[in-house]
């Protein structure tokens, strides 16, 4: 089976939730047996030691884990404004993206400034509302705040039940449900008469299928956001939303044989001191000793390359996009100029 990689961006305003949904994901996914806490120093991805006596994102991270046929390269995101320079050198090799919003807090300041983001890079969005379980939480006003202060082209996945409670559920609409095909006609049919005509024909069974296609077209143009409701705490509507992820944002394979391709976005300082560049690969091979360049007239040689494969990084001797498993890559001795 021919497996393809999604690069996916988890973007927030601080303290909205999106390190703690990282970590369900991962569980879900069987990565990792046991959930880290954010507040204990414990997540997958905060591991430097102010991002865990502090309990927030500083530095952007990458893990991996598979969703049926997509390989998802995860790359959480810090969610303090004093950090948006990190969240911005992400941006540029993301394939799609989820954007957390608290349903207490609802959207905030940095929620509109990342989508603002999101926007102009064209970057394939699903909206994750947050917290459902916390007291205070309203999923409606949410999804209001959504459309007022974000975008109007939404469409809820689902609706909630027990808000506020620890036994909130999102409960995910049925594709006959009529609530749900009315807001995708009134949507999509901005973007595709054909789908209102059609419908206003009575084509209902022909309808639902084309509806749920140009759903996921649409969301992979843009031209879209579908909403999903959930508590990372307790991973209520994290199973719709990882259904969301692999059948509405853009996954693709690489090709082994074009010259190789990729963008440099993150660079750091190993424990010996060696430069580690992260890269996002879109085509060739790359060996072990192999010399790159980067520009016009620099080259640097690779010394070692990580690739990432179920939530760790593993040393490989080789890289070919082809294979479509956990990009992005990293490697030592090597960075961008």
């Amino acid at each position: 089976m021919l497996r393809r990689t999604l690069n996916l961006g988890v973007l927030a305003h601080v303290d909205a939730g999106k390190t703690t949904l990282t970590e369900r994901l991962l569980y879900a996914a069987g990565v990792i047996d046991e959930i880290g806490s954010v507040d204990k120093g414990t997540t997958q991805t905060d591991s430097l030691a102010l991002e865990q006596q502090r309990g927030i994102t500083i530095k952007s991270a990458v893990v991996s884990f598979e969703i049926a046929d997509v390989t998802v390269n995860l790359i959480d995101t810090p969610g303090h404004p004093d950090f948006i320079a990190e969240v911005e050198r992400v941006l540029s090799v993301l394939d799609g993206a989820v954007l957390v919003v608290s349903a207490v807090e609802g959207v905030q300041p940095q929620t509109r400034i990342l989508m603002r983001a999101l926007q102009r890079l064209q970057i394939p969005t699903l909206m994750f509302v947050n917290k459902i379980d916390r007291l205070g939480a309203d999923w409606e006003r949410a999804l209001n705040d959504i459309s007022e202060r974000l975008t109007l082209a939404t469409v809820a996945m689902a609706s909630v039940d027990g808000e506020g409670t620890r036994a909130a559920v999102a409960i995910p609409r049925a594709e006959d449900d009529a609530v749900l095909a009315s807001r995708l006609v009134e949507v999509l049919a901005e973007h595709d008469d054909s789908l209102l005509a059609a419908y206003l024909d009575g084509e209902s069974t022909l309808s639902r299928r084309r509806l749920r296609d140009a759903l996921a077209v649409q969301t992979k143009l843009t031209l879209v956001h579908p909403v999903f409701f959930g508590s990372a705490i307790t991973g209520a509507g994290v199973d719709l939303l990882i259904r969301g992820i692999a059948e509405l944002l853009p996954s693709a394979a690489g090709d082994a044989d074009c010259p190789v391709s990729g963008l440099v976005f993150k660079i750091e300082r190993g424990p010996g001191g060696e430069r580690i560049a992260y890269v996002r690969m879109f085509s060739g091979t790359v060996h072990t000793r192999d010399r790159l360049h980067f520009g016009p007239d620099h080259e640097e040689r690779v010394t070692a390359i990580n690739v990432f494969d179920h939530g760790t990084a593993v040393l490989r001797p080789r890289w070919s996009r082809s294979s479509c498993r956990s990009t992005p890559m990293t490697g030592n001795g090597y960075a961008s100029r």
